[in-house]
């Protein structure tokens, strides 16, 4: 490859990962509640995904990051949503990015993306009961909210729930699941149209 050919794809590259970044972040912004305590709804690991596709998961990562760091502007939490936001998807991207480029099959894809979604779910358990739920507690325990308080919401709707780790496993990881499995059917379905792009055959 000449070194012209080398600086345009380098160019191209830079500009679709801000393209993805930006409508990442504008995806984030639409988020939606669901209504279930402290969940909400978004389609914005959809271009970061595209993107670790394209361009291999690290790149993908980037996605991830930017978004993250735009919404931080208009952060409801302190931060504490988009942390845990940016390490899930991390963990949704890189693996999808991952497997898909060792053999860039649409079978790599399909268990790039499944993967990813599962890796995603396992690591919101972690995220969420010492990271996301802590940080609220430390929020918010001079407003008189407690653990008890917390898990209280999640028993009104649920009443098998009895602790913070009972909502996480019953409400937030397969919440998490279904996020991912959603996002994963929307690459499917798209990924015709969009795998000579996919593919690096960008013309």
């Amino acid at each position: 490859m000449s070194n012209t050919a080398a600086k345009k794809l380098n160019v191209r590259k830079i500009a679709v990962i801000g393209i993805m970044s930006a409508l990442s972040s504008v995806l984030m912004m639409l988020s939606f509640p669901v209504g279930l305590p402290n969940v909400s709804m978004d389609f914005s690991e959809v271009p970061a995904l595209f993107t670790s596709f394209m361009y291999g998961p690290v790149p993908g990562v980037f996605v991830v990051l930017i978004k993250n760091l735009v919404n931080l502007t208009l952060s409801k939490t302190m931060g504490v949503g988009e942390l845990s936001n940016f390490l899930i998807g991390c963990s949704f991207v890189f693996t999808a990015g991952l497997i898909y480029s060792r053999k860039k099959t649409k079978k790599s894809v399909m268990v790039g993306i499944f993967s990813g979604a599962g890796v995603m779910a396992v690591v919101s358990v972690f995220t969420n009961y010492f990271i996301v739920f802590p940080a609220f507690l430390a929020m918010f325990s001079g407003k008189g909210m407690t653990m008890d308080k917390i898990v209280a919401m999640y028993t009104k709707i649920f009443p098998f729930v009895n602790s913070l780790m009972d909502a996480i496993l019953i409400v937030h990881m397969p919440f998490t699941l279904i996020k991912g499995l959603i996002c994963a059917f929307i690459v499917m379905l798209t990924y015709k149209r969009l795998s000579p792009l996919i593919r690096g055959k960008e013309g």
